[in-house]
């Protein structure tokens, strides 16, 4: 299982990804470019201690990582408010890439075809959609669930 952020706006929320990404001990993908400047400096700030408990992979644009992605047989699965299956109801595998749009406009019509699988979380009606970090906290939670791997009772 892997996060992938795609091309992030808010330095802040990626923070926060990684540290939910070290606490589930999965490595996130970040694919630029990021809405904001992104050094090492930044990454400490944002990411506090837990930059260094998370296995971080930078790539320069989508094309770079969508031709590495290829060469595995993983899947991409797309959290998007554009989907009518709920996380819930899909069935995780531990290969999994689960992708995060941007938090300004999700992700474009390509990378949204691109994706192996589009999933949402429902949430209450009239409302438009979570924030991004919560959103990968939820499914990340949901799909380590499925596995068994995380119980509460025993560490990751």
């Amino acid at each position: 299982m892997r996060l992938a952020l795609y091309q992030p706006d808010i330095p802040q929320n990626m923070g926060a990804i990684i540290r939910i990404a070290a606490c589930f001990r999965v490595p996130v993908d970040v694919i630029e470019p990021c809405g904001f400047p992104f050094d090492e400096r930044r990454l400490l700030r944002t990411a506090m201690d837990y930059g260094e408990a998370c296995e971080l992979v930078r790539h320069q644009s989508w094309s770079n990582y969508i031709t590495a992605f290829r060469q595995s047989s993983n899947r991409l699965v797309l959290m998007t408010t554009a989907s009518d299956v709920s996380h819930a109801d899909f069935i995780f595998q531990p290969t999994d890439t689960l992708m995060l749009g941007r938090e300004s406009h999700g992700v474009p019509s390509d990378v949204h075809q691109t994706a192996d699988h589009r999933i949402r979380i429902p949430i209450a009606k009239g409302l438009r959609s979570l924030n991004v970090s919560v959103a990968g906290a939820i499914a990340l939670a949901e799909a380590t669930r499925q596995f068994g791997e995380f119980t509460g009772k025993t560490e990751l």
